[in-house]
């Protein structure tokens, strides 16, 4: 790619390094929390008007979705969370691109534990601090910044550009599954997740799953005529820790080096017992079973289903009172995009162009909805953005500013190498 291009593109947006601030700082400002995400979304179209895109805006018609095989929201009425999208129509002949990025963010928590103001977007030290900010605004300020550079630079395109910003990925990707039965699909898709700068081709899916434990209640005086659901629960964790065992050591993908555990099995939350003089006679475990790209989702319902099962052959309690599994919720489909596709190469070199070094490509340890866009869209997905995994989700979280606008580089050169450029 000629360095003039590239020169003018970072040029540009260091020029442009207070206005990304300035949106970004409004994005996060705007409390996209599950429900509430309208404010967001509306600064997200205003900003895709002006840059002259064909823009749509609608609420995921949570009744038909409901109906859908791959819908597993918690809610059903989308009100107040609209799903935007602008189009760039390229002048045709070129592959197209969807550049997805979510905008509703996970709850702030316990206030006491922010030493800034979590709505504020405040800046210090190159950081901006807030809820979302790394998970994911600072990577939706990227895509819109690399759209913008281009136009502003009066490049054209030959393939369509799409920009999605869209709701509920943190729950399971109902707006990314609504955008997808729109009809919008292309021939690559970009997802600026949290990567600290790495190119993950695969991402890790999961499920959530319930596990509802049995005893027989009776008096704490004389528990041994009961039988605890609490103790009873000692040999399930086990069971679940050798399961994981076992799946992670089949594992032999040189992407999942340096990743202690590939495929958690993660128990949640836990809920037993009404009375402390009481043998508890239930216990509820809650938790998250990590899916293999390329595993098909009912290989690990069935692998943790024959777990499950092998506790008769255990503890006889379990013979005549099995552990309930159900799955329930949230879940993210895995994604498994070949590491030596075309796709994964041209971010590689764009990367290597605009930062001097080769980019470090490995497998996400989390889920996102790129496992939607290729399974259901039909659109293979990348996932690469400037935040990091250590602040998601975290009180204080932050964004580096500078990998924003580095982002937004390399995105921009992306697409210019994808969807060409007319002679």
């Amino acid at each position: 790619m000629a360095d003039t291009i590239c020169r003018c593109v970072e040029g540009w947006l260091e020029e442009q390094r207070d206005h990304a601030i300035a949106l970004l700082r409004k994005l996060v400002q705007a409390q996209s929390t599950q429900g509430h995400e309208r404010s967001a979304q509306h600064i997200v179209a205003q900003h895709l008007r002006l840059l002259g895109l064909d823009v749509d805006v609608w609420e995921p018609d949570g009744g038909a979705l409901s109906f859908d095989p791959y819908f597993c929201s918690p809610r059903t009425d989308f009100a107040g969370s609209p799903n935007v999208v602008g189009v760039w129509k390229g002048v045709g002949g070129g592959r197209s691109m969807i550049l997805n990025g979510h905008v509703d963010v996970v709850p702030v928590g316990d206030r006491g534990r922010w030493a800034r103001d979590p709505w504020a977007g405040e800046v210090h030290g190159g950081r901006l601090y807030g809820r979302g900010a790394t998970d994911m605004k600072g990577g939706n300020v990227s895509l819109l910044l690399a759209v913008a550079a281009l136009k502003s630079l009066g490049v054209r395109l030959r393939g369509d550009v799409i920009v999605q910003s869209v709701v509920d990925e943190e729950s399971g990707g109902a707006g990314t599954l609504a955008a997808v039965r729109r009809g919008y699909r292309a021939d690559a898709a970009l997802i600026p997740e949290p990567t600290g700068m790495r190119i993950f081709p695969k991402q890790q899916g999961s499920l959530w799953f319930r596990l509802v434990i049995a005893g027989c209640a009776a008096h704490g005086g004389t528990r041994y005529e009961g039988v605890s659901a609490i103790e009873k629960t000692q040999p399930v964790l086990a069971v679940l820790a050798r399961l994981e065992a076992e799946r992670n050591g089949q594992i032999d993908d040189p992407l999942y080096d340096g990743t202690p555990i590939p495929v958690p099995i993660n128990v949640g939350s836990i809920r037993g017992g009404h009375w402390p003089s009481m043998v508890p006679d239930r216990v509820t475990l809650e938790g998250r079973l990590g899916v293999l790209p390329g595993e098909p989702m009912e290989e690990a319902q069935s692998d943790m289903a024959a777990a499950l099962a092998s506790l008769a052959a255990i503890d006889p309690w379990f013979v005549e009172h099995p552990v309930d599994l159900e799955w329930f919720g949230a879940r993210w489909l895995p994604g498994d995009l070949d590491p030596e596709s075309e796709l994964v190469r041209t971010l590689s070199e764009r990367y290597c162009e605009l930062l001097g070094e080769e980019p470090v490509i490995a497998a996400s340890p989390w889920g996102t909805d790129a496992g939607l866009l290729a399974a259901v869209g039909g659109t293979p997905c990348v996932v690469f953005g400037p935040g990091t995994t250590a602040a998601a989700h975290y009180a204080d979280e932050y964004v580096e500013i500078d990998r924003v606008l580095q982002v937004a580089a390399i995105v921009a050169l992306t697409l210019i190498d994808w969807c060409e450029m007319p002679e």
